[in-house]
C-alpha cells in the first residue's frame, strides 16, 4: 500500500496529562510550560534558578535543599491557526491533475488544552535531595474536519507523553551545586488521514495509525552561585521512542479493496536533545535579570520508521534550533514578585517541501507577565499569561499513495498557516 513515503505522518502528534495540551509555548510539539513562575518570565533563567520549580530544566537545581518544597500548575492554552490552501492538486493514475477540493479554510484546527505539571523535592542531609518532576513535555494537538483540504496528508494526530523524572542534587561546596535525573516517558500516538480512490466520484478511505511506548532518556546539569550572579548548564538528552502499535485501512474499493484491514506494526522515532544555559544576575536588591539559551537537537527527528509495510517511514527532515529568552524579576515587596520577559523560538520545520499540515508550525515570538504572592511562610500562589506571535509558514509537502504500484496516487500540497495562542496559567509553591 505504501513506499518509502507512507501516506500519512505518525506520531508528530499530541501529549495529554490530565487534560489536552496543544502547540503554543516552544518549537514544533515541545511545551515550555513546566512551570507557572518560568512562563511568567518567558522561561528566562530556569536552569540558572533554584527550587523544585526549575527540576525540569536543570537537576542542580534542588541541591542545598533545606526543606521539603513542592512546585504544582496547570497552564491553559487557546491557540488559533489559520491553516489555507493556496492550490492543493491531486494526481489520480491516468487522470490529468485537479484541485483536491474540500474546505479550502477550514475552522481552526489547534484545539483548547490544558498542560498540568508538578515537581517535589526532600533534602537527605543538608547537602543532597532528591527530586521528583512530572511533567508533559511534547505535545501537539490538529484535528481537521474530514474534508478540508489537508484531508490526504493530515486529519486528526494526536502525542500524548508523561514524563518522570526522579532526581538528585548535590552542593558539593558553597558555590557549586550538580545533579542528574532519569527520563521516565510513556508516550501514546494517533494519526489518521484520509485515503484518495482512484476515482473522484467515490468516498474517500481512511487510514489511521497508533501505538504506545515507554522509554527513557536522562539528564544531569551543574550551577555556580553566589550571592548576585548564578549561572547554570544543563543537558537533557534525546529519546528514542519504540511504538507497538497497529496500521488500520478502511473504505478504499475496486482495485484497491484488498488493501482494507488491520495489520500490528512498530514505529520509532527520536525526540530532541537540549542543552540549555542560562544566568541570572541580581541587579539591585529587589531586580534580578535573566537570560537562557537552549539548542535544540531537532535533527535527530529526521523520520519515523516503520516496520510494516516492510520499509516504509515517514520523512520529517527537521533541523536543529535555537531558543533564547530574556526576564526580570522584580520583588515589589517581601511578599509580592512581578515578572516578565520575552523569548524568540526557532521551528525545527522546514520550508522547501519539508512542511506538512499535522505540524503547521513557524518561528515564535512568545511574550509574558506574570507574578508570585506569598500567602504564609509555607505557600505562594504563581500567575502567569503569554501571546505568543507566529510567523507564516507554508505548508508544501506532499504525499504518493500506494506508491510503487501502477495505482500510485500523488497530492502537490500548497498552503499557508498563520496562528497566535494565548496561555494562562496558575499555580503554587509549599515549603515546609
Amino acid at each position: 500500500m505504501t513506499g518509502h513515503r507512507l501516506g500519512a505522518t505518525i506520531i508528530t502528534a499530541v501529549p495529554l496529562v490530565l487534560g489536552f495540551a496543544t502547540p503554543a509555548g516552544a518549537s514544533s510539539f515541545y511545551l515550555h510550560e513546566q512551570s507557572i513562575k518560568a512562563a511568567g518570565r518567558a522561561f528566562s533563567g530556569e536552569a540558572a534558578d533554584q527550587g523544585p520549580e526549575s527540576l525540569w530544566w536543570n537537576p542542580a537545581s534542588i541541591a542545598g535543599a533545606t526543606g521539603v518544597s513542592g512546585a504544582f500548575g496547570a497552564a491553559a492554552i487557546m491557540p488559533h491557526a489559520n491553516v489555507r490552501d493556496t492550490g492543493t492538486q491531486i494526481i489520480r493514475p491516468g487522470q490529468a491533475p485537479a484541485p483536491v477540493g474540500g474546505d479550502g479554510s477550514p475552522p481552526n484546527p489547534a484545539k483548547f488544552g490544558v498542560l498540568p505539571s508538578g515537581a517535589i523535592a526532600v533534602p537527605v542531609n543538608d547537602r543532597i535531595a532528591l527530586g521528583l518532576a512530572l511533567s508533559s513535555p511534547f505535545s501537539l494537538t490538529t484535528n481537521y474536519p474530514s474534508n478540508s483540504w489537508t484531508r490526504y496528508v493530515a486529519d486528526k494526530t494526536k502525542l500524548i507523553t508523561i514524563d518522570i523524572q526522579p532526581s538528585v542534587g548535590v552542593m558539593l561546596t558553597d558555590n557549586v551545586r550538580v545533579g542528574a535525573g532519569i527520563n521516565l516517558e510513556y508516550s501514546h500516538a494517533i494519526l489518521q488521514k484520509e485515503l484518495p480512490n482512484l476515482s473522484p466520484l467515490l468516498a474517500d478511505g481512511s487510514q489511521k495509525l497508533k501505538g504506545n511506548a515507554f522509554d527513557v532518556g536522562w539528564s544531569l546539569g551543574a550551577q555556580y552561585v553566589t550571592p548576585r550572579v548564578t549561572l547554570g548548564l544543563s543537558y537533557k538528552s534525546a529519546i528514542k521512542h519504540s511504538y507497538d502499535g497497529t496500521l488500520a485501512i478502511s473504505g478504499l474499493q475496486g482495485f484497491l479493496a484488498g488493501a482494507n484491514g488491520t495489520i500490528d506494526t512498530k514505529a520509532s522515532f527520536t525526540t530532541p536533545w537540549q542543552a540549555i544555559g542560562a544566568i541570572r544576575v541580581k541587579a539591585t536588591d529587589a531586580v534580578t535579570l535573566n537570560l537562557q539559551a537552549i539548542r535544540f537537537g531537532w535533527a535527530k527527528f529526521d523520520r519515523i520508521r516503520l516496520t510494516l509495510p516492510a520499509g516504509a517511514f515517514v520523512p520529517e527532515e527537521y533541523r536543529n534550533t535555537w531558543m533564547v529568552a530574556g526576564g526580570v524579576d522584580w520583588d515589589v515587596s517581601p511578599a509580592t514578585t512581578i515578572r516578565g520577559g520575552i523569548y524568540r523560538d526557532q521551528t525545527p520545520t522546514q520550508n522547501g517541501g519539508r512542511r506538512d499540515a499535522n505540524v503547521p508550525d513557524g518561528n515564535r515570538t512568545g511574550f509574558s507577565l506574570g507574578g508570585s504572592q506569598k500567602l504564609n511562610a509555607k505557600f505562594t500562589i504563581d500567575l502567569a499569561a503569554e501571546y505568543i506571535n507566529f510567523d507564516r509558514s507554508t505548508i508544501d509537502r506532499g504525499t504518493v499513495d500506494y506508491a510503487g504500484s501502477p495505482l500510485a496516487t500523488t497530492v502537490i500540497t500548497s498552503g499557508t498557516s498563520k496562528a497566535h495562542a494565548i496561555v494562562l496559567g496558575v499555580g503554587g509553591r509549599f515549603a515546609f
